[in-house]
């Protein structure tokens, strides 16, 4: 059986308040927060704010990374949250960010990153 070196968790989070979702500071507060709930290594972090409305950014974190684009008129939220290993849980940042964007609902998928079937297979660089 494979091994994966990460978790990508794609989350569709809706029913958002349009106050949080435009508000860079505080969409960057909370995704830092989520990083360090979910217990992540914070790195760097980077957000922009959008005219008339929307917040992109992302928070580099040592087991990868969280990443998000609003959409505050639609109350949506697009959030990646990828984490390498076995210690950060990408569960537990998107379950923080959907109470803490005092969404209505989410819906997740998680994609197993960087599958190897063989070690010896692997490209060195």
């Amino acid at each position: 059986m494979a091994n994966s070196l990460g978790r990508h968790v794609l989350a569709e989070i809706n029913g958002c308040s349009f106050d949080i979702l435009n508000d860079r500071e505080k969409v960057e507060a909370i995704m830092v927060n989520a990083a360090l709930e979910a217990g992540a290594e914070v790195r760097e972090v980077v957000f922009h704010k959008f005219s008339p409305q929307g917040v992109s950014g992302v928070v580099v974190i040592s087991e990868s990374h969280l990443a998000i684009h609003t959409w505050p008129e639609l109350g949506y939220a697009a959030v990646d949250v990828f984490t390498c290993g076995d210690r950060v849980n990408p569960w537990v940042a998107c379950n923080f960010l959907t109470n803490h964007f005092k969404a209505g609902h989410m819906a997740a998928t998680e994609i197993k990153r960087g599958i190897i079937e063989d070690p010896k297979e692997a490209v060195n660089i």
